[in-house]
Protein backbone atom coordinates (compact mmCIF):
# COMPACT_ATOMS: atom_id res chain seq x y z
CA UNK A 1 0.00 0.00 0.00
CA UNK A 2 1.04 3.90 -0.71
CA UNK A 3 1.78 5.64 2.58
CA UNK A 4 -1.00 8.00 3.00
CA UNK A 5 0.93 11.61 2.54
CA UNK A 6 1.49 13.58 5.95
CA UNK A 7 -0.50 16.47 6.28
CA UNK A 8 0.64 19.70 8.42
CA UNK A 9 -1.60 22.79 9.30
CA UNK A 10 -0.64 26.14 9.04
CA UNK A 11 -2.23 29.73 9.85
CA UNK A 12 -2.11 32.24 7.40
CA UNK A 13 -2.56 35.67 8.24
CA UNK A 14 -4.08 38.50 5.61
CA UNK A 15 -5.31 35.41 2.55
CA UNK A 16 -8.04 37.90 1.40
CA UNK A 17 -5.16 40.40 0.13
CA UNK A 18 -3.11 40.00 -3.27
CA UNK A 19 0.07 38.14 -1.27
CA UNK A 20 -2.30 36.51 1.17
CA UNK A 21 -4.99 35.34 -1.59
CA UNK A 22 -2.18 34.07 -3.82
CA UNK A 23 -0.07 32.10 -1.63
CA UNK A 24 -3.74 30.54 0.21
CA UNK A 25 -4.32 29.26 -3.21
CA UNK A 26 -1.10 27.54 -3.87
CA UNK A 27 -0.94 26.20 -0.74
CA UNK A 28 -4.71 24.88 -1.02
CA UNK A 29 -3.65 23.48 -4.89
CA UNK A 30 -0.24 23.18 -5.20
CA UNK A 31 1.35 21.59 -2.16
CA UNK A 32 0.31 17.76 -2.80
CA UNK A 33 -1.75 17.30 0.12
CA UNK A 34 0.99 18.17 2.55
CA UNK A 35 -0.43 21.03 3.77
CA UNK A 36 -3.52 22.26 5.14
CA UNK A 37 -4.41 26.06 5.48
CA UNK A 38 -6.59 27.94 8.20
CA UNK A 39 -6.79 31.32 7.06
CA UNK A 40 -9.08 33.40 9.69
CA UNK A 41 -10.78 36.64 8.60
CA UNK A 42 -10.39 39.29 11.50
CA UNK A 43 -13.66 38.70 12.91
CA UNK A 44 -12.21 35.33 13.80
CA UNK A 45 -9.31 36.37 14.81
CA UNK A 46 -8.53 39.79 15.41
CA UNK A 47 -4.54 40.86 15.51
CA UNK A 48 -5.33 43.89 17.93
CA UNK A 49 -6.53 41.42 20.67
CA UNK A 50 -3.90 39.36 22.55
CA UNK A 51 -6.47 37.26 24.12
CA UNK A 52 -8.16 36.55 20.53
CA UNK A 53 -4.54 35.27 18.91
CA UNK A 54 -3.88 33.22 22.43
CA UNK A 55 -7.32 31.38 22.25
CA UNK A 56 -6.88 30.79 18.68
CA UNK A 57 -3.87 29.28 18.36
CA UNK A 58 -3.76 27.04 21.79
CA UNK A 59 -6.60 25.70 19.94
CA UNK A 60 -5.38 25.21 16.45
CA UNK A 61 -1.80 24.32 17.53
CA UNK A 62 -0.39 25.13 13.74
CA UNK A 63 2.98 23.62 12.32
CA UNK A 64 3.68 27.11 10.95
CA UNK A 65 2.50 31.03 10.96
CA UNK A 66 2.89 33.01 7.78
CA UNK A 67 1.82 37.02 8.42
CA UNK A 68 0.58 39.17 5.22
CA UNK A 69 -1.70 40.93 7.51
CA UNK A 70 -1.41 44.82 7.22
CA UNK A 71 -3.40 48.09 8.26
CA UNK A 72 -3.97 50.59 5.33
CA UNK A 73 -1.19 52.08 4.45
CA UNK A 74 -2.38 55.83 5.31
CA UNK A 75 -3.51 54.18 8.60
CA UNK A 76 -3.22 56.36 11.85
CA UNK A 77 -0.73 56.06 14.48
CA UNK A 78 -2.65 53.69 16.55
CA UNK A 79 -4.16 51.45 14.56
CA UNK A 80 -0.48 50.88 12.03
CA UNK A 81 0.97 50.04 15.68
CA UNK A 82 -1.37 47.56 17.18
CA UNK A 83 -1.80 45.58 13.52
CA UNK A 84 1.49 46.08 11.43
CA UNK A 85 3.81 45.59 14.57
CA UNK A 86 2.19 44.82 18.22
CA UNK A 87 -0.03 42.26 15.85
CA UNK A 88 3.33 40.58 14.24
CA UNK A 89 4.78 40.62 18.27
CA UNK A 90 1.98 38.38 19.54
CA UNK A 91 2.12 36.35 16.29
CA UNK A 92 5.92 35.80 16.60
CA UNK A 93 5.31 35.36 20.40
CA UNK A 94 2.84 32.43 19.77
CA UNK A 95 5.46 30.59 17.06
CA UNK A 96 7.92 31.29 19.50
CA UNK A 97 5.96 28.90 22.58
CA UNK A 98 4.74 26.72 20.08
CA UNK A 99 8.22 25.95 19.01
CA UNK A 100 7.38 26.78 14.69
CA UNK A 101 8.19 28.86 12.12
CA UNK A 102 6.83 32.47 11.31
CA UNK A 103 7.27 33.67 8.00
CA UNK A 104 6.90 37.60 8.09
CA UNK A 105 6.40 39.56 5.06
CA UNK A 106 7.75 43.10 4.92
CA UNK A 107 8.54 45.86 2.75
CA UNK A 108 11.23 48.02 0.78
CA UNK A 109 9.72 50.48 2.67
CA UNK A 110 11.76 49.80 5.76
CA UNK A 111 14.58 50.87 3.28
CA UNK A 112 16.06 54.39 2.03
CA UNK A 113 16.29 55.33 -1.31
CA UNK A 114 19.34 53.71 -3.56
CA UNK A 115 20.71 51.15 -5.78
CA UNK A 116 21.16 47.35 -5.14
CA UNK A 117 20.48 47.75 -1.26
CA UNK A 118 21.40 44.87 0.22
CA UNK A 119 18.89 43.04 2.93
CA UNK A 120 21.38 45.17 5.84
CA UNK A 121 20.28 48.63 4.44
CA UNK A 122 17.55 49.73 6.47
CA UNK A 123 16.53 53.35 7.60
CA UNK A 124 17.41 54.49 11.32
CA UNK A 125 13.83 54.63 13.45
CA UNK A 126 12.70 58.05 13.61
CA UNK A 127 9.41 59.61 15.01
CA UNK A 128 9.17 61.29 11.11
CA UNK A 129 8.76 58.24 9.66
CA UNK A 130 5.25 57.26 7.68
CA UNK A 131 3.15 54.91 10.39
CA UNK A 132 2.86 52.05 8.00
CA UNK A 133 7.02 52.40 7.72
CA UNK A 134 7.86 52.92 11.18
CA UNK A 135 5.42 49.49 12.35
CA UNK A 136 6.81 47.61 9.96
CA UNK A 137 10.49 48.81 10.74
CA UNK A 138 10.12 48.16 14.50
CA UNK A 139 8.28 44.87 13.55
CA UNK A 140 11.83 43.77 11.94
CA UNK A 141 13.99 44.84 14.67
CA UNK A 142 11.39 42.96 17.25
CA UNK A 143 11.48 39.77 15.70
CA UNK A 144 15.77 39.77 15.22
CA UNK A 145 15.87 41.03 19.17
CA UNK A 146 13.12 37.90 19.85
CA UNK A 147 15.62 36.01 17.62
CA UNK A 148 19.01 36.72 19.73
CA UNK A 149 17.20 36.39 23.18
CA UNK A 150 14.69 33.46 22.65
CA UNK A 151 16.11 31.38 19.36
CA UNK A 152 12.86 32.78 17.39
CA UNK A 153 12.51 30.57 14.18
CA UNK A 154 11.59 33.47 12.03
CA UNK A 155 12.05 34.41 8.26
CA UNK A 156 11.54 37.93 7.02
CA UNK A 157 11.05 38.15 3.24
CA UNK A 158 10.88 41.88 1.72
CA UNK A 159 8.77 42.93 -1.18
CA UNK A 160 8.87 45.60 -3.61
CA UNK A 161 6.61 46.90 -5.87
CA UNK A 162 3.94 43.68 -6.23
CA UNK A 163 2.06 42.90 -9.37
CA UNK A 164 -0.30 40.22 -9.98
CA UNK A 165 -3.49 39.17 -10.78
CA UNK A 166 -6.80 38.22 -8.31
CA UNK A 167 -6.21 42.16 -6.28
CA UNK A 168 -9.72 43.09 -5.13
CA UNK A 169 -8.80 46.38 -4.37
CA UNK A 170 -7.07 49.46 -6.28
CA UNK A 171 -4.26 49.75 -4.33
CA UNK A 172 -0.39 49.68 -4.77
CA UNK A 173 0.78 48.89 -8.29
CA UNK A 174 -2.71 48.33 -9.49
CA UNK A 175 -3.46 52.11 -8.17
CA UNK A 176 -1.09 53.61 -10.56
CA UNK A 177 -2.21 50.85 -13.28
CA UNK A 178 -5.73 52.09 -12.88
CA UNK A 179 -4.85 55.84 -13.22
CA UNK A 180 -3.69 54.64 -16.81
CA UNK A 181 -6.44 52.79 -17.61
CA UNK A 182 -9.03 55.57 -16.33
CA UNK A 183 -7.31 58.34 -18.35
CA UNK A 184 -6.64 60.20 -15.11
CA UNK A 185 -3.32 60.62 -15.17
CA UNK A 186 -2.70 63.31 -17.92
CA UNK A 187 1.68 63.02 -17.68
CA UNK A 188 4.02 61.06 -15.96
CA UNK A 189 4.46 61.69 -12.24
CA UNK A 190 7.90 60.33 -11.79
CA UNK A 191 11.32 61.64 -13.60
CA UNK A 192 13.46 59.72 -16.09
CA UNK A 193 15.58 56.89 -14.82
CA UNK A 194 13.91 56.76 -11.85
CA UNK A 195 14.05 52.67 -11.29
CA UNK A 196 12.31 50.46 -8.72
CA UNK A 197 12.24 46.76 -7.65
CA UNK A 198 9.24 44.75 -8.55
CA UNK A 199 7.86 41.31 -6.47
CA UNK A 200 5.72 38.58 -8.28
CA UNK A 201 2.81 37.82 -5.98
CA UNK A 202 2.49 34.40 -8.40
CA UNK A 203 6.07 33.12 -7.56
CA UNK A 204 6.16 33.90 -3.94
CA UNK A 205 4.41 31.04 -2.56
CA UNK A 206 6.74 28.90 -4.37
CA UNK A 207 9.88 30.75 -2.00
CA UNK A 208 7.93 30.84 1.25
CA UNK A 209 6.98 27.00 0.38
CA UNK A 210 10.49 26.26 -0.04
CA UNK A 211 11.41 28.20 3.23
CA UNK A 212 9.48 26.22 5.21
CA UNK A 213 10.64 22.86 3.61
CA UNK A 214 14.66 24.34 4.48
CA UNK A 215 14.61 25.90 8.00
CA UNK A 216 18.19 25.61 8.77
CA UNK A 217 19.24 27.12 5.61
CA UNK A 218 16.35 30.11 6.24
CA UNK A 219 16.27 30.24 9.90
CA UNK A 220 16.59 33.67 10.92
CA UNK A 221 17.29 35.26 7.91
CA UNK A 222 15.61 38.44 5.87
CA UNK A 223 15.49 37.73 2.02
CA UNK A 224 14.67 40.58 -0.91
CA UNK A 225 12.06 39.22 -2.80
CA UNK A 226 12.02 41.08 -5.86
CA UNK A 227 12.75 40.56 -9.79
CA UNK A 228 16.58 40.32 -10.90
CA UNK A 229 16.20 43.38 -13.07
CA UNK A 230 14.92 46.68 -11.73
CA UNK A 231 12.08 48.60 -13.56
CA UNK A 232 12.32 52.55 -15.24
CA UNK A 233 8.24 53.50 -13.73
CA UNK A 234 8.15 55.75 -16.81
CA UNK A 235 8.86 52.94 -19.31
CA UNK A 236 6.43 50.79 -17.05
CA UNK A 237 3.57 53.37 -17.91
CA UNK A 238 4.64 53.46 -21.45
CA UNK A 239 4.23 50.11 -21.88
CA UNK A 240 0.58 49.99 -20.51
CA UNK A 241 -0.37 52.86 -22.33
CA UNK A 242 0.94 51.32 -25.86
CA UNK A 243 -0.72 48.26 -24.80
CA UNK A 244 -4.00 49.46 -24.13
CA UNK A 245 -3.52 52.48 -27.26
CA UNK A 246 -4.18 55.22 -25.09
CA UNK A 247 -3.32 58.70 -25.62
CA UNK A 248 -2.39 59.68 -22.23
CA UNK A 249 -0.35 60.05 -20.06
CA UNK A 250 1.87 61.91 -22.18
CA UNK A 251 5.54 61.51 -22.16
CA UNK A 252 6.20 64.58 -19.95
CA UNK A 253 8.07 64.69 -16.77
CA UNK A 254 6.01 66.33 -14.21
CA UNK A 255 8.50 68.15 -11.82
CA UNK A 256 8.44 66.73 -8.23
CA UNK A 257 7.64 70.26 -6.53
CA UNK A 258 4.86 70.52 -9.24
CA UNK A 259 3.11 67.27 -8.41
CA UNK A 260 3.58 68.10 -4.79
CA UNK A 261 1.94 71.47 -5.17
CA UNK A 262 -0.88 70.05 -6.88
CA UNK A 263 -1.39 67.27 -4.98
CA UNK A 264 -1.63 69.69 -1.72
CA UNK A 265 -4.34 71.37 -3.65
CA UNK A 266 -5.96 68.45 -4.20
CA UNK A 267 -6.14 67.68 -0.24
CA UNK A 268 -7.53 70.82 -0.08
CA UNK A 269 -10.42 70.22 -2.19
CA UNK A 270 -11.32 66.81 -0.81
CA UNK A 271 -11.20 68.18 2.63
CA UNK A 272 -14.03 70.78 1.84
CA UNK A 273 -15.87 68.02 -0.56
CA UNK A 274 -15.98 65.94 3.10
CA UNK A 275 -17.45 68.91 5.17
CA UNK A 276 -20.27 69.04 2.51
CA UNK A 277 -20.93 65.58 3.61
CA UNK A 278 -19.71 63.71 0.39
CA UNK A 279 -16.96 61.13 1.18
CA UNK A 280 -14.33 61.75 -0.65
CA UNK A 281 -10.49 60.51 -0.10
CA UNK A 282 -6.74 60.83 -1.67
CA UNK A 283 -5.23 58.12 -2.56
CA UNK A 284 -3.21 56.35 0.10
CA UNK A 285 -0.14 55.41 -2.57
CA UNK A 286 0.54 59.47 -2.86
CA UNK A 287 1.67 59.56 0.55
CA UNK A 288 4.46 57.92 -1.27
CA UNK A 289 4.52 60.27 -4.11
CA UNK A 290 8.65 61.58 -3.25
CA UNK A 291 9.15 57.50 -4.48
CA UNK A 292 8.25 58.29 -7.19
CA UNK A 293 10.74 60.44 -8.52
CA UNK A 294 14.04 58.64 -6.57
CA UNK A 295 15.53 55.55 -7.63
CA UNK A 296 14.80 52.69 -4.98
CA UNK A 297 16.31 48.82 -6.37
CA UNK A 298 16.59 45.85 -3.94
CA UNK A 299 19.53 42.98 -4.91
CA UNK A 300 18.65 39.70 -5.25
CA UNK A 301 22.37 38.61 -4.43
CA UNK A 302 21.15 37.15 -1.52
CA UNK A 303 17.98 34.89 -2.75
CA UNK A 304 20.21 34.08 -6.09
CA UNK A 305 23.18 32.20 -3.42
CA UNK A 306 20.12 30.60 -1.64
CA UNK A 307 19.16 27.00 -2.61
CA UNK A 308 16.24 28.45 -3.41
CA UNK A 309 15.16 28.43 -7.65
CA UNK A 310 12.80 30.41 -9.48
CA UNK A 311 10.38 28.43 -11.28
CA UNK A 312 9.89 31.06 -13.74
CA UNK A 313 13.04 33.20 -14.31
CA UNK A 314 12.19 34.69 -17.60
CA UNK A 315 8.40 35.95 -16.34
CA UNK A 316 8.75 39.81 -15.13
CA UNK A 317 6.06 42.27 -14.59
CA UNK A 318 6.47 43.01 -18.85
CA UNK A 319 5.63 39.63 -19.31
CA UNK A 320 2.71 39.57 -17.42
CA UNK A 321 1.30 42.77 -18.60
CA UNK A 322 -0.81 40.99 -21.30
CA UNK A 323 -2.36 38.69 -18.58
CA UNK A 324 -2.95 41.72 -15.57
CA UNK A 325 -4.31 44.31 -18.29
CA UNK A 326 -7.19 41.44 -19.54
CA UNK A 327 -7.64 40.52 -15.59
CA UNK A 328 -7.80 44.01 -14.68
CA UNK A 329 -9.83 45.82 -17.46
CA UNK A 330 -12.51 43.23 -17.47
CA UNK A 331 -12.90 43.43 -13.59
CA UNK A 332 -13.12 47.21 -13.64
CA UNK A 333 -15.29 47.63 -16.51
CA UNK A 334 -17.78 44.53 -14.97
CA UNK A 335 -18.14 47.14 -11.98
CA UNK A 336 -18.59 49.97 -13.95
CA UNK A 337 -15.55 51.44 -12.75
CA UNK A 338 -13.84 52.50 -16.00
CA UNK A 339 -15.38 52.77 -19.35
CA UNK A 340 -15.77 50.57 -21.87
CA UNK A 341 -12.68 49.36 -23.92
CA UNK A 342 -12.83 49.29 -27.94
CA UNK A 343 -14.74 45.80 -28.59
CA UNK A 344 -11.43 45.10 -31.09
CA UNK A 345 -9.31 45.28 -28.66
CA UNK A 346 -10.92 43.51 -25.60
CA UNK A 347 -13.85 41.19 -26.79
CA UNK A 348 -16.56 40.13 -23.64
CA UNK A 349 -17.31 36.98 -23.44
CA UNK A 350 -20.31 35.58 -25.29
CA UNK A 351 -23.11 34.94 -22.96
CA UNK A 352 -21.99 38.39 -21.11
CA UNK A 353 -23.35 39.69 -24.46
CA UNK A 354 -26.36 37.32 -24.39
CA UNK A 355 -27.50 38.50 -20.82
CA UNK A 356 -27.38 41.76 -21.96
CA UNK A 357 -29.19 41.59 -25.05
CA UNK A 358 -31.07 37.91 -25.78
CA UNK A 359 -31.33 37.29 -21.67
CA UNK A 360 -34.10 34.55 -22.89
CA UNK A 361 -32.11 32.78 -25.20
CA UNK A 362 -29.05 32.46 -22.81
CA UNK A 363 -31.58 31.37 -19.86
CA UNK A 364 -33.10 28.72 -22.46
CA UNK A 365 -29.88 27.42 -22.51
CA UNK A 366 -28.86 27.51 -19.21
CA UNK A 367 -32.12 25.10 -19.09
CA UNK A 368 -30.87 23.27 -21.20
CA UNK A 369 -27.87 22.56 -19.17
CA UNK A 370 -29.17 22.13 -16.14
CA UNK A 371 -28.81 18.27 -16.44
CA UNK A 372 -25.19 18.22 -17.07
CA UNK A 373 -22.51 16.96 -14.30
CA UNK A 374 -21.27 19.90 -11.95
CA UNK A 375 -19.01 18.20 -9.27
CA UNK A 376 -16.64 15.35 -10.36
CA UNK A 377 -17.73 13.10 -8.44
CA UNK A 378 -16.21 9.97 -10.10
CA UNK A 379 -12.65 11.95 -11.22
CA UNK A 380 -12.33 12.36 -7.43
CA UNK A 381 -13.17 8.52 -6.69
CA UNK A 382 -10.63 7.35 -9.18
CA UNK A 383 -8.50 9.24 -7.48
CA UNK A 384 -8.88 8.40 -3.98
CA UNK A 385 -8.50 5.12 -5.22
CA UNK A 386 -5.04 5.61 -7.13
CA UNK A 387 -4.23 6.81 -3.93
CA UNK A 388 -5.01 3.23 -1.97
CA UNK A 389 -3.50 1.09 -4.74
CA UNK A 390 -0.39 -0.86 -3.33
Amino acid sequence: MTPPVSEKTGVLLGGSGLIGGALLYYLKTQAGGRINVLAPNSKKLSLRDPDDIRRYFEKAKPAFIINCAIAAIDSDPQLAYEINYLGTVYLAKAAQELGIPYIHLSSAAVMPNGRDLGEDDRLDLSPNLPNYTKAKLMAELTLEHMREVGELDYTTIRLGIVYGAHDHKIQGFHRLFFAIVDRSMPVLFTRQGALHSYSSARKLPYFISHVLDNRPEFSGQTFNFVDPNPVALSQLILTIKSALKLKTPREIYLPFPVAQFGMGIMARLVRLITRLGIEARMPAELMFLKNFYETQTLSAAKLRKSSFSDPEPEATIFTELPALIEYYVTRWEHLNLIEPFNKNFFAPRKRAEEFLHLPDQLLQEIHAESDLPFLKQCALIDQAEEGNQP
